[in-house]
């Protein structure tokens, strides 16, 4: 990213105006791929919005920085395919982290599900009553602590990360709230 920035200020005209223009769409690239690697993916429209919205933000940063890398690299000496070619590798790169942030981040969220799931479950008490009891009691225990410590999870998440059906988990949070 700090080629790219680079590459975009050393391609602008000589004042902190145009310098500051010319680095805006890599660094807006960073922000956008920055707030998708962090902020929960929900399903539906918004999400359609938020990924299309950082497609064209990267199409656009792509676009700009290319030709100012193209410039640069040819002002001072590259000549035949080269100039072409560098900023191929630098944008390039950029995609790579870009996807490694998110897979990384997508990873760490998976491992916290497993650890809730297994320490949820786990840490419900166990009651002696025999039958379905028990594990209905295991199950809301698991459902109240996973809403406590994650509010923002809908009941869909709640249901895959203990293993039981969207239709249990809201019977048990009704139960808890009335």
């Amino acid at each position: 990213m700090a080629t790219s920035v680079a590459a975009n200020i050393l391609h602008a005209q000589p004042n902190p105006i145009s310098q500051t223009i010319a680095a805006w769409p890599p660094l807006a690239l960073l922000l956008t791929v920055d707030l998708i690697s962090r902020v929960p993916v929900r399903k539906g429209w918004l999400a359609v919005v938020r990924r299309t919205a950082t497609g064209a933000l990267a199409a656009i940063a792509a676009f700009v920085s290319y030709g100012h890398m193209v410039g640069v690299v040819s002002r001072y000496g590259e000549v035949g395919a080269v100039p072409y070619l560098i900023p191929l590798s630098v944008d390039g790169l950029v995609v790579v982290a870009s996807v490694c942030l998110v897979e990384l981040n997508t990873s760490a969220k998976q491992a916290d599900t497993e650890a809730d799931t297994v320490t949820d479950i786990a840490k419900a008490p166990t009651v002696r009553a025999k039958g379905p009891a028990t594990s209905a009691n295991k199950t809301a225990k698991a459902v109240a602590r996973l809403r406590s410590r994650h509010p923002d999870l809908g009941t869909q998440e709640i249901a895959q990360r203990i293993g039981v059906t969207d239709r249990t988990v809201r019977r048990h949070l009704s139960a808890t709230t009335t």
